[in-house]
C-alpha cells in the first residue's frame, strides 16, 4: 500500500469533500480522485461513497480509517524524534484561532518566530469558529471552549478580559454613561447569538446590558471597527482596545472574563515543528498577562 494513497484518504474522510482535500493537500482534484481510486484497487474495497453532496465513508472505509490513524500516529511520532536534532526548523504548521486573538494578538507575534525559523511555513486561521484537531483541521489551536474528550493535550494559555467601550468621538458626542440604565439611550455593537460558536461568548447579560436598540455583527473584529466608526457602544476585548487611542473605556469597573486554551493533537504534540509554534505561543502569552487582564487593573 502506498502511503501516499492513505494520506490522501484521510484528508478526504476528514473533510468530507474531495475538492476541499485538494485544496489542504496542494493537490489538483484529479490527483486526489487518482489516488483514492489507486488506494481501493490496491485493498480489493470500496472505501468512499461519492455524491455531489461530498464523499461518505462506508464501512470498509470507516474500518480503514482507524488502521490509516494509527499509521499516521507512529510516521508523526518517529518524526518528531527524528527532527530532535535538526539544526534547522522546516515544515507547515496550521494554527486555528478565534478572530480577534488570531488577528490582535498572534498576527504580529509572529513575525520575530518567523524571522529565525526562514523554512517555518505558518498558516493561521484567524476565524471565529471552533477548530477540530481529531480532523486534522489545525496543528494547534486556541480554543475558549477546551474539549472534553479526544486525544489532545490542553493547557491554560491565559486569562482576558473584556469590557464596555465607545470611540473617543462618539463620547464626546452623546450623553455619558455612568451606570447600566445610561446604555439603554444608546445602540449597542454586539454579536450575532444564533451564529457564536462558543456559549462562553454570550456575555452581555454579565454585564447587565439592557435590551434595546442593537447592531449586531459576528465577527469580533467587525464589532470593534463598528464601535470605532460611531455605530454604537460595545464589549471589546481588553488587550486590543486599551492599546487603541481611538476607545474610551466605559464603567471601567465592570468585566467579563474568560480563558484561552491552547491545544494540540496529541499525535503531533511532539513534532519539532509543532512543539516550537506551541512552546513559544504558551511563553509569549505568560509573558503579556498583563495585557490580556487589561480591564483588571
Amino acid at each position: 500500500m502506498d502511503w501516499d494513497h492513505a494520506r490522501v484518504f484521510l484528508a478526504v474522510a476528514r473533510s468530507g469533500q474531495m475538492l476541499a482535500a485538494s485544496r489542504r493537500l496542494g493537490l489538483d482534484q484529479a490527483t486526489v480522485t487518482r489516488r483514492i481510486n489507486g488506494l481501493e484497487r490496491d485493498l480489493g474495497a470500496k472505501l468512499l461513497e461519492r455524491s455531489p453532496a461530498g464523499s461518505s465513508l462506508t464501512a470498509a472505509g470507516e474500518r480503514f480509517l482507524q488502521s490509516a490513524e494509527r499509521i499516521e500516529s507512529e510516521m508523526l511520532r518517529a518524526q518528531g524524534e527524528l527532527t530532535d536534532s535538526a539544526v534547522s526548523i522546516a515544515g507547515t504548521v496550521r494554527i486555528g484561532a478565534p478572530d480577534g486573538v488570531g488577528t490582535w494578538y498572534l498576527l504580529p507575534l509572529l513575525a520575530p518566530l518567523l524571522a529565525q525559523h526562514p523554512d517555518l511555513h505558518v498558516q493561521l486561521a484567524p476565524l471565529p469558529r471552533a477548530f477540530s484537531l481529531a480532523k486534522r483541521e489545525a496543528d494547534l489551536a486556541i480554543m475558549v471552549d477546551p474539549p472534553d474528550e479526544g486525544r489532545q493535550r490542553i493547557v491554560k494559555l491565559t486569562d482576558y478580559s473584556l469590557g464596555l467601550y465607545a470611540s473617543r468621538d462618539y463620547a464626546r458626542r452623546h450623553a455619558p454613561i455612568e451606570a447600566p440604565a445610561d446604555i439603554a439611550s444608546h445602540r449597542v455593537v454586539s454579536y450575532v447569538r444564533d451564529l457564536l460558536f462558543s456559549s462562553a461568548l454570550d456575555y452581555l447579560d454579565e454585564l447587565n446590558i439592557p435590551a434595546g436598540r442593537r447592531f449586531e455583527c459576528a465577527s469580533v473584529i467587525g464589532q470593534l471597527e463598528a464601535v470605532r466608526a460611531g455605530i454604537g457602544v460595545g464589549v471589546l476585548h481588553d488587550y486590543a482596545a486599551q492599546r487603541d487611542p481611538d476607545f474610551v473605556r466605559l464603567l471601567p469597573d465592570r468585566a467579563v472574563r474568560r480563558t484561552y486554551w491552547l491545544v494540540t493533537h496529541a499525535d503531533v504534540r511532539d513534532v519539532a515543528r509543532v512543539r516550537l509554534v506551541h512552546d513559544f505561543i504558551l511563553a509569549s502569552a505568560r509573558r503579556d498577562r498583563a495585557l490580556f487582564a487589561a480591564g483588571g487593573r
